[in-house]
């Protein structure tokens, strides 16, 4: 490792605890990857039987991203690992290199080779080992990282001939939180129809418990549909599913991707808040039957005069 440190968080609710982050850990590369995976980890300093969450990031970002998602649940009481794909700008891998028709799988079997990995993951933070719960595991991804993550979580893509490909969910992942998740392949504008043809999801099969995040003014290049097709991920699978709806936002959700960066066209630190509050209580209700947190975040949210967002079920 290059580099660790660790911070104060001062999140006023939850009360969070002193986070360590490390990185990068290094895993080495797979078979026809051809750079070895680098991830990020970042932890509670104290207490046992810790959750974990596989973040993926959205397209060109790297484990060094979504600081607001990321450092809120670490301090919340989760673990969380941030792999970098090999779509990153920190790694330059050219358009024409022969391995980015394929980049949208290996991102899968880089979260898949995170949860393989779990044993190097923990002892690449001092004290962590033994503190993980492996038994409570949860993905979550935003945009691009949130396709790769929905496959986990049962999502296949389809083939050139309609059939869904390749199964790829994983029995260790009991959740997730999919951040402007990319809808049906039928909407898809020509050039993504013909650059991204990954983007023709089956949610037929995505079974697992998620939390959908969808911004009503997030319009996608990719789509010739309006905001809507983001909800696709709801409308489309079985439950039990919720999908948060913020009103106002654009792709970047108020500025999940990270603090004052460029991306960020529709900056919201209360859109943000909202975002971490009921992603935290979704996962802790999520891996922790019993715990009474998401219903109560929801009530509040439909309780609130001047709300930010609504929330569905099924």
């Amino acid at each position: 490792m290059s580099d660790s440190n660790t911070t104060n968080t001062h999140e006023a609710a939850g009360a969070p605890r002193r986070v360590i982050s490390a990185k990068p850990v290094v895993l080495p590369a797979p078979a026809g990857r051809g750079e070895d995976l680098q991830v990020r980890v970042s932890a509670p300093a104290t207490g046992g039987d810790l959750p974990v969450i596989v973040l993926s990031h959205g397209f060109g970002w790297s484990m060094n991203g979504y600081a607001p998602l990321a450092d809120h649940w670490a301090a919340q009481g989760f673990v969380v690992l941030q792999p970098t794909h090999l779509d990153s700008r920190t790694l330059a891998v050219p358009a024409e290199d022969p391995r980015t028709p394929r980049i949208w799988r290996h991102r899968i079997e880089d979260l898949t080779l995170v949860l393989d990995r779990l044993d190097t993951l923990e002892d690449s933070v001092p004290g962590l080992a033994g503190r993980v719960d492996r038994g409570r595991i949860a993905v979550a991804g935003h945009s691009w990282g949130a396709q790769s993550a929905s496959v986990l979580l049962g999502a296949r893509v389809l083939g050139p001939d309609g059939v869904p490909g390749e199964d790829m969910s994983d029995p260790r992942v009991k959740a997730g939180v999919l951040l402007a998740l990319t809808g049906l392949g039928d909407d898809l504008t020509p050039f993504a129809a013909e650059h991204l043809p990954f983007l023709r999801p089956s949610f037929d099969g995505m079974t697992t418990p998620a939390l959908i995040v969808a911004g009503d003014r997030d319009q996608s290049h990719l789509s010739t549909r309006g905001p809507d097709w983001f909800t696709d991920p709801y409308t489309c699978s079985p439950g039990p599913k919720s999908l948060l709806t913020l009103f106002g936002a654009e792709h970047s959700l108020g500025g999940i991707p990270g603090y004052e960066v460029a991306e960020t066209t529709d900056e919201s630190p209360a859109r943000v808040a909202l975002v971490q509050r009921l992603t935290t209580a979704f996962l802790r209700s999520a891996l922790h039957p019993g715990d009474t947190g998401w219903r109560t975040a929801a009530a509040a949210l439909e309780s609130d005069p001047h709300p930010l967002g609504k929330l569905q079920s099924k």
